[in-house]
């Protein structure tokens, strides 16, 4: 329809929570009309602005991958506020499933409207109002009216009942009989109120909404973070000639004493039932999906640790102790590391990976030529 978009598309190595900016090049981007930074950032307030009372309730929701339902009157708003509500747990990841705009021709419509097991961990976005039936027995429905325009703030309603929800034409507001686990925040409900009266514009809303989220995940993962970091083996016990030592095991009820100490009251204001938080937390896809990523990052770091070990030591001298079946199995080793180094873009210094290249011909060249010629050709293949 004669307009062209340019967009990033986020990639598996992205940090969740930073937002890469596409750059615009004069000469080759002059007949591009739109530029999306990114795919999710949509305007926060706007979109919790029918339900933002209960912002932080919602927040633990999505935390916790529990499955909800966004009712709205058209595919953009529906669209909007499930990006906006991924997007509040910001940076950690969201893992599980969400569709912004769910239709009954969807493939999975059978399996998220039976009732005889229970809906699964996805956030789903509907304008349909047959749904406001199929759904009924999915525990957390946000029903959005129309959004308003900037400086309009729909009346806020309490948390309500799901028998209360019969149809599309419910009145607006929260349906579940969710207890959320920690105290409503006060003091952001006053905040955004006051720039509401004050005609703040949107986007400021946005931004202050965005920061209460961000600074309320950060208290929450902090913890978590400290305690995995406290998983990671010490570098002295990283000896080259043995494999990586192991991650220690996480523990659940070991990382639960540390909260007493060096939990979420350090870096925030809010009081409730933290402790409950973390526990349902850890058993939910989130979690699941956080754990894996950190896990596989520190295995990465151990081995870039480890091929820096072996780096250090002097494999000339080495090679001078053991026999030709040794050292031809160290080459194949140290192959493999480099192969292994590049394939899973480990941490390691490329002065490093350079250093072991030389550590590897040099051994080469210190054996027969026939056995030189094998390990040449091993290298090439």
């Amino acid at each position: 329809m004669g307009v062209v978009m340019k967009v990033r598309i986020p990639t598996c190595y992205d940090k969740p929570g930073t937002t890469q900016i596409v750059q615009l090049t004069q000469q080759v981007d002059s007949h591009i009309s739109v530029i999306l930074p990114t795919v999710h950032e949509v305007d926060l307030f706007r979109c919790f602005c029918p339900v933002f009372l209960h912002s932080q309730m919602l927040w633990e929701l999505v935390l916790l991958g529990e499955p909800i339902v966004v009712m709205a009157p058209s595919p953009s708003e529906s669209s909007e506020t499930v990006l906006a509500l991924v997007n509040c747990i910001s940076p950690l990841k969201y893992f599980s499933d969400f569709r912004p705009y769910f239709t009954i021709h969807d493939s999975e419509f059978k399996e998220y409207t039976t009732r005889t097991q229970a809906p699964p961990s996805v956030i789903l976005g509907v304008t349909n109002p047959f749904f406001a039936k199929t759904l009924q027995h999915w525990p957390h429905i946000i029903r959005i009216g129309d959004l308003k325009p900037a400086g309009e703030i729909p009346k806020q309603v309490k948390v309500k009942k799901l028998k209360n929800l019969k149809t599309l034409d419910s009145k607006p507001g929260v349906y579940t009989s969710y207890k959320p686990y920690l105290n409503r925040d006060e003091e952001i409900i006053k905040q955004l109120q006051k720039g509401v009266q004050q005609k703040r514009p949107s986007e400021a809303q946005s931004v202050i909404l965005r920061r209460y989220f961000l600074e309320l995940t950060q208290s929450f993962i902090i913890p978590l973070e400290r305690y995995v970091a406290s998983l990671m083996p010490l570098q002295k016990s990283i000896s080259p000639w043995k494999s990586p030592p192991q991650l220690r095991q996480f523990l659940p009820e070991e990382f639960m004493k540390t909260l007493e100490k060096t939990g979420p009251q350090l870096t925030s204001r809010i009081k409730g039932d933290w402790i409950g938080l973390y526990r349902h937390f850890l058993k939910s896809p989130n979690f699941d999906g956080w754990f894996k990523t950190r896990r596989k990052e520190m295995t990465q770091k151990l081995e870039a640790l480890h091929l820096e070990a072996l780096c250090e030591e002097d494999l000339l001298l080495w090679i001078q102790k053991h026999t030709e079946v040794e050292i031809v199995d160290l080459v194949l080793k140290l192959k493999n590391k480099l192969l292994q180094a590049d394939r899973e873009h480990l941490p390691v210094k490329p002065d490093t990976m350079e250093k072991l290249r030389t550590h590897i011909d040099a051994i080469i060249l210190a054996l027969p030529e026939d056995l030189q010629g094998i390990l040449l050709k091993t290298g090439m293949t």
